[in-house]
């Protein structure tokens, strides 16, 4: 995957998860705080400004109380 793909992929992927977080009624603090990371950490994610690792994106999922895969329905 190039970098172009790369990059719209993470920007996708922090939009819905912004939205489902959002849905859920967490703010970056209340979720950053239920999985030990930092806010500014959920704040990257979200812009598309890192890769974060699948055991975050699991723990956000648990946290959000959803299936994991709904974090990938973009």
């Amino acid at each position: 995957m190039d970098n172009i793909k790369n990059s719209e992929f993470l920007i996708k992927f922090g939009k819905n998860l912004k939205k489902v977080r959002t849905h859920k009624g967490f703010t970056q603090e209340n979720l950053a705080n239920d999985i030990g990371i930092e806010i500014s950490q959920i704040s990257r994610i979200e812009r598309g400004v890192i890769n974060t690792s699948i055991g975050t994106i699991n723990e956000i999922a648990k946290a959000l109380n959803v299936d994991i895969s709904v974090l990938f329905e973009f």
